[in-house]
């Protein structure tokens, strides 16, 4: 199996670390042994891990300070990557944080809990109860603003779920705009779906060029 894989165009090791469980049960609040969590992370990137997946609203805040405290000043070659799109209440519970402004903020809130000026890649994680091609233009518009601003690299989807997808494929006119979305993350397919629907209201609102791009694990070949 090839041990390397891509984050966007830039080579990882394909075993990332994912640190949701490091938070306390339910990912809310401290973990038990927070000595134990910093632990873990130190000895994952001892072990070649050069990729960490976390979140502002995992614990709140607690993976992120975590991270920063186990791992701060961060190896060169460590990715960071981290999801907006959701919030926490004062009992835990996952809620929608959607609106561009929230995701403006989820971002800025990453940005400061792991003491970085630009996150590697941010992922938009869709929790909408009903598809909204208008708002995920919105959304994606309002993270594209952000990469242009430095304050991230690459821009992903997370948790796309079937009711999101388009009911049938778009007439291949669809396909060919004059902008599109700038795109370096790979996407899966049926994630990839999902914004090849709002890609024509997207084009109304950022002028850079769009492509979606799909790498397969551990392949140079970009399916399109």
């Amino acid at each position: 199996m090839n041990k390397t894989s891509f984050l966007g165009d830039k080579p990882i090791n394909r075993i990332g670390f994912g640190a949701m469980q490091l938070a306390g049960p339910g990912v809310f609040g401290p973990p038990r042994d927070p000595d134990g969590a910093r632990a873990v992370l130190r000895r994952a990137v001892e072990l070649g891990v050069d990729h960490i997946d976390t979140a502002q609203y995992y614990g709140p805040d607690v993976v992120n300070d975590l991270i920063r405290e186990s791992l701060y000043p961060y190896p060169e070659d460590l990715k960071l990557v981290t999801k907006v799109g959701g919030r926490r209440n004062d009992e835990g519970a996952w809620l929608p944080a959607q609106s561009p402004a929230e995701l403006r903020a989820g971002v800025e809130d990453n940005l400061r809990s792991l003491r970085v000026e630009r996150m590697d890649l941010v992922n938009l994680r869709l929790m909408s109860a009903e598809p909204d091609g208008d708002l995920l233009a919105e959304q994606l518009g309002t993270l594209e603003d952000l990469r242009r601003e430095g304050k991230l690299d690459l821009i992903g989807i997370s948790e796309a779920r079937r009711r999101h997808r388009p009911s049938r494929a778009r007439p291949r006119r669809h396909r060919r705009g004059a902008e599109r979305l700038q795109r370096r993350q790979p996407l899966r397919r049926g994630r990839a779906r999902v914004v090849h629907r709002a890609r024509d209201r997207v084009r109304a609102l950022l002028p850079a060029r769009v492509r979606i791009q799909w790498r397969p694990p551990g392949s140079s070949r970009r399916i399109r």
